[in-house]
């Protein structure tokens, strides 16, 4: 005899083979609103309520209907009357209130925000400070910038005249140098070329932190900064956590991949991963190998974090650098014979 288990939030019932109802066993329990968003937010991920529960012990053999089935259009089940609508009505609207507070609190929304906006003023900074750059070699041929990149838009703003920062580099100025009305322009875009970076640097040390928090893991063996961007590469930490070894290893490759789908070019062996010294200061020739144990490593770290596991540390992480350097010296011992 086939016969069939339905549950809504307010009642159970068993249907047999000829769409007839066997039994029905009703919710008695408190009719407020916290109550039956409780209890929707049960049915909705799969889970048997009380009543169900009771069913299926005295009628094991029942399968629990699936949404769709055809059932819903030929027996007549017991729906809510017009006082437990009105409760389902504030019910619904409390689930839709909760769910905009948790989507405001949501790690890994945060995390995109962060890192989007990361991406946004790095490109801005970087175009305005090698404006900057330029315009400095323009006007001091001789300086010699390299030892002072980083901090060339601080030695602007603290020169009053061109001739203090030509003496910052102890060199001396063409013949006919600027106005001071075109160096207070140079002056006004080199802060705001500091601003930029002062923000970028407030920007990452928070995703550091959200990062530390939200994959302590994951943060551990790749570094927080490369495992926010990760996460939001992978649109969630949970998702991050499903996803294959190889496919974390090409996160962030994703045009390289494609590439080599439509064109056969070469398959990409790292991502976003690359960054991370331990591949990027590796030869060349091991890069790849080291790239798939390191994406192993953190496609399980991800798990950790996801489903609150132990925490990886310093440990993992010492016995993964033992791994890498192992790696290396076969590829050297190998480059010997």
């Amino acid at each position: 005899m086939c016969m069939k288990l339905w549950q809504d939030w307010q009642a159970a019932a068993i249907i047999d083979e000829n769409f007839e109802i066997l039994e029905v066993e009703s919710y008695k329990g408190a009719l407020n609103k916290e109550k039956i968003a409780k209890r929707l937010r049960l049915l909705s991920s799969g889970v048997l309520l009380e009543e169900a529960k009771h069913l299926m012990l005295r009628y094991p053999e029942a399968e629990l209907i699936k949404p769709g089935d055809e059932v819903f259009d030929l027996v007549d089940l017991p729906y809510p009357d017009e006082e437990q609508m009105k409760v389902l009505d504030e019910a619904a609207l409390l689930m839709s209130k909760q769910d905009v507070d948790e989507s405001a609190s949501d790690p890994d929304r945060r995390l995109e925000h962060l890192i989007r906006a990361a991406d946004e003023v790095r490109s801005s900074w970087v175009l305005l400070e090698a404006r900057l750059t330029e315009w400095i070699v323009l006007l001091i041929p001789r300086a010699n910038l390299e030892s002072s990149r980083n901090k060339l838009a601080k030695l602007v703003m603290s020169s009053e005249k061109l001739s203090d920062l030509a003496n910052h580099f102890e060199v001396e100025l063409p013949s006919k140098s600027v106005e001071n009305s075109e160096w207070d322009v140079i002056k006004n875009w080199a802060e705001t070329v500091a601003s930029l970076q002062s923000q970028l640097d407030r920007i990452e040390s928070t995703v550091r932190d959200l990062a530390l928090e939200h994959l302590p893991s994951l943060s551990a063996i790749a570094g927080p900064l490369i495992a926010a961007k990760l996460c939001v590469a992978a649109h969630g930490r949970m998702r991050l956590a499903r996803l294959p070894a190889g496919t974390v290893q090409i996160l962030g490759a994703e045009k390289a991949f494609f590439s080599h789908l439509k064109q056969g070019t070469k398959t990409p062996k790292h991502g976003l991963i690359y960054s991370h010294v331990f591949i990027s200061r590796s030869p060349k020739p091991v890069r790849g190998r080291i790239s798939r144990m390191l994406a192993a490593r953190m496609s399980l770290a991800a798990r950790i974090d996801a489903f609150n596991g132990t925490p990886w540390g310093e440990e993992e992480f010492r016995l993964i650098e033992e791994r890498v350097e192992t790696i290396k010296q076969h590829y050297f011992d190998s480059k010997k014979r």
